[in-house]
């Protein structure tokens, strides 16, 4: 009997989309679609791709580009390319302690990783990881305490930075977390099917719920003791997370943090400006992935303006849609120092675990090293719109 591999199993990533197929085919689909899944009809989620595909890039010739360089510094930290791993909440629910995998392979490339509140590994297990602490994203709580000794605990591992979530005043409504039961409690044929669904992937349970516990929120575990269950969470979420916040706050949090302030979730130009009167240090042009409220511009639609608005004020980065290290060099020629990824490396984590993040990472510097040469560039900092067709000055 001839013995055919599963296609998965044989495939050899070249790209994000191959990886993505990975993930899909390796994890039960309720976390699949948590990854993969946007708001409402998911019109912006698309946008962020397809508008990116739509700017085009200028083919250039016989210039001189033996000598290209894609290193950069964000926020005072040097990096070997102009990409950082966003925070993605859940990590350690798509492969056994994704967030430290993610964090190692970072660090070999020589590039962030950013810890989210909503991570299965703790901050303090993920510093001890690498010898480059992460970055610490922050969702501003009612609970200003509890937020306070989260400030705390990353400052204690060495966080150069804190990345303040500031577009989920109110969740949105992900239509395939609430058909997949991820957003309240599952029951009759609903559990049922839940349980098929994990049960037709036992890799998974052998590697991630057997081999990779404990499955708690590590950055939540003792001030939330029970939120260990993606219903549980949103329950704490629905209570802890504050629709009242503005720009105030800011202070607030400068009150309880020394390091470098980024604020993630800006899609506006006034938004911006209040952003940079209140002091921080960056900002990140973001609609969380398409999974806050459909219908709003893609980041790279939003993006140009923004830029102009406030780049000389504060360090604009970006994501949203980013599939190839082709997408980093248009983000950056309108005007973003550099990209955050976050399905990326999560889709890479599941479906190859540390090696594929690295890969992942290298895929992308691959990419741009080629944008470079065939642009006519020689380096990263030299990009602006002269390297797009009909973009201008």
């Amino acid at each position: 009997m001839r013995f055919f591999p599963d296609r998965a199993m044989a495939l050899a990533p070249a790209t994000i989309n191959d990886y993505r197929e990975l993930a899909r085919r390796r994890l039960p689909r309720q976390l699949f679609d948590y990854i993969d899944g946007g708001a409402y009809d998911e019109t912006t989620m698309r946008a962020n791709i397809s508008d990116l595909q739509a700017v085009k890039l200028r083919q250039r010739v016989m210039k001189d580009v033996e000598v290209r360089n894609q290193s950069t510094t964000v926020l005072g930290q040097e990096l070997s390319t102009p990409v950082i791993l966003a925070p993605v909440g859940m990590g350690g629910m798509y492969a056994p302690r994704a967030e430290v995998s993610a964090i190692r392979a970072a660090t070999r490339v020589g590039v962030p990783f950013v810890e989210s509140t909503v991570s299965i590994c703790s901050l303090e297990e993920v510093s001890a990881a690498s010898s480059r602490p992460p970055w610490y994203q922050l969702y501003v709580m009612k609970d200003r305490s509890f937020g306070e000794g989260l400030l705390q605990r990353a400052a204690d591992v060495g966080a150069p930075v804190v990345v303040l979530t500031v577009d989920l005043p109110v969740i949105g409504a992900r239509h395939r977390d609430t058909r997949n039961a991820m957003t309240g409690e599952a029951v009759g044929w609903v559990k049922a099917l839940r349980g098929l669904d994990l049960a037709a992937h036992p890799r998974w349970i052998k590697d991630v719920v057997l081999g990779g516990k404990p499955l708690i929120f590590g950055n939540l575990e003792t001030a939330v003791p029970g939120a260990k269950t993606p219903i549980a969470f949103r329950r704490w979420v629905d209570k802890q997370f504050d629709p009242s916040v503005t720009w105030d706050d800011i202070a607030w949090v400068r009150e309880h943090w020394d390091g470098k302030l980024l604020v993630k979730g800006i899609l506006d130009v006034e938004d911006a400006r209040q952003a940079a009167d209140a002091g921080v240090d960056g900002l990140v042009v973001s609609n969380h992935g398409g999974r806050q409220l459909d219908a709003v511009p893609s980041s790279v639609a939003a993006l140009p303006d923004i830029a102009a608005a406030v780049a000389d004020r504060v360090e604009v980065l970006v994501d949203g849609g980013i599939r190839t290290g082709l997408d980093v060099v248009k983000m950056l020629a309108l005007g973003a120092r550099a990209v955050m990824v976050g399905r990326a490396w999560a889709w890479a984590v599941a479906g190859r675990g540390e090696a594929g993040v690295e890969h992942m990472l290298r895929v992308l510097m691959s990419d741009i090293d080629t944008a470079l040469g065939l642009t006519g560039s020689n380096d990263v900092a030299d990009l602006d719109r002269s390297v797009l067709v009909n973009r201008g000055a």
